[in-house]
């Protein structure tokens, strides 16, 4: 059985102060005693981008060999930390944490307190080809993109973003991404809904990528590394630390349920017509979704404003007519290819594989998810039923 090792969990900080005091509303409303239970705190949009890598050039002495690989797997762990760090400047809600309001009740917040990423290392003990050739891959892909549940109680406490590097290889030795000929691994990213919404983590994906290629571009040669190489290579040294933990790929299946895309006019989105265009996007995806998927009893609907504030609204699921919105606002099919996440480049290449999807554990609630371009421009629309 294949199994999935973290090899270590750190921190990408953003390179320049936010600033005191600034935080972001997420505004909670709707029936119930608490609309924001533990389960709807861990609802996230999840995405996998699978690189082969670059082959390098072929060493015939076995200890060259090693040290070159060696090399790249450092460079390449160094430069996704200090890449993240510097992207978090221009995007500094990605590094805050949400928490409840200190005037108590359902009132919560996201600070900008510059607290940074999860960044997490690990190592399967596969090749990257089998891996996607597996047939129940989309069950496997949680090992790949780590989440540890949002407290509750101490929310703050708690990473609402987390991005995963995944290297894949025949041994069970970490950090040794040319061990077979593709020299393939995988980027994860799991993000808390409630930070940000799956068209803004893409937005801050690609401008990451962006990020990345500049500063590799302007770095030094990779057999003069600087100081953080060094530094990751004495964490990453095969006496110097031991793994965090060790679990079969199988353990770790999240729980799934199938998403169903949306376009819609963008003045759909006002607020008094919000929750008819909800309940239209759930009574489609029912339909789509056939014999197995039933009208939930609950709906949760999230959407931005374009000041960045939250909003989560909780209703019964037999609420308004979606009569409205059909009329008016025809509900067009959408993928999630649109957003673009296939043309994410690293180390020069575009990825050979994209999976993504949004994560809800709320088995008696639908969601679904409005989502404005920042440029303006048609809704995107994610609706979960669950099965």
């Amino acid at each position: 059985m294949a199994t999935v090792h973290v090899e270590s969990m750190q921190t990408a900080v953003p390179t320049r102060v936010t600033g005191l005091g600034r935080t972001l509303p997420v505004a909670v409303s709707g029936t119930g005693p608490a609309p924001l239970t533990a389960a709807a705190l861990q609802r996230r949009f999840r995405a996998v981008l699978y690189y082969r890598g670059r082959s390098g050039a072929v060493v015939e002495q076995k200890q060259q060999q090693q040290r070159a690989r060696q090399l790249v797997d450092e460079e390449r762990a160094a430069w996704v930390k200090e890449s993240l760090s510097a992207t978090l400047t221009n995007h500094p809600v990605m590094a805050g944490r949400l928490r409840r309001r200190a005037d108590g009740g359902s009132s919560w917040e996201v600070k900008l307190n510059d607290n940074g990423v999860r960044v997490v290392q690990a190592s399967v003990d596969m090749p990257m080809s089998a891996f996607l050739e597996a047939k129940d891959l989309e069950s496997k892909e949680a090992a790949l993109a780590l989440w540890t549940d949002l407290d509750a109680r101490e929310p703050e406490f708690s990473a609402p973003f987390f991005v995963q590097a995944r290297f894949f290889s025949h041994a069970r030795r970490a950090f040794r991404l040319t061990r077979f000929q593709d020299g393939g691994y995988a980027i994860g990213a799991s993000c808390s809904l409630l930070l940000a919404d799956p068209l803004s983590l893409v937005d801050f994906l690609k401008a990451w990528a962006c990020t990345h290629a500049e500063m590799q571009a302007r770095s030094e040669p990779i057999d003069a590394p600087p100081a953080v190489i060094r530094y990751t290579r004495y964490l990453q040294s095969p006496g110097a630390t031991k793994r965090l933990k060790s679990v079969p790929l199988d353990s770790c299946a999240a729980v799934g349920a199938k998403t169903v895309l949306f376009r819609a006019d963008a003045d759909a989105a006002q607020v008094e017509r919000l929750h008819a265009l909800a309940a239209a996007c759930v009574d489609q995806a029912v339909e789509k979704m056939g014999r197995n998927a039933k009208k939930p009893p609950r709906l949760a609907v999230l959407a931005a404003d374009g000041s960045g504030r939250m909003g989560v609204h909780v209703c019964d699921g037999d609420g308004e007519a979606a009569a409205p919105v059909s009329r008016g606002h025809a509900l067009r099919p959408a993928y999630w290819g649109d957003l673009g996440l296939g043309e994410i480049a690293l180390d020069g290449s575009e990825p050979v594989h994209v999976s993504c999807g949004v994560v809800s554990p709320c088995a008696d609630e639908g969601l679904v998810v409005v989502m404005a371009p920042a440029g303006g421009g048609e809704l995107l629309i994610s609706a979960i039923v669950p099965n």
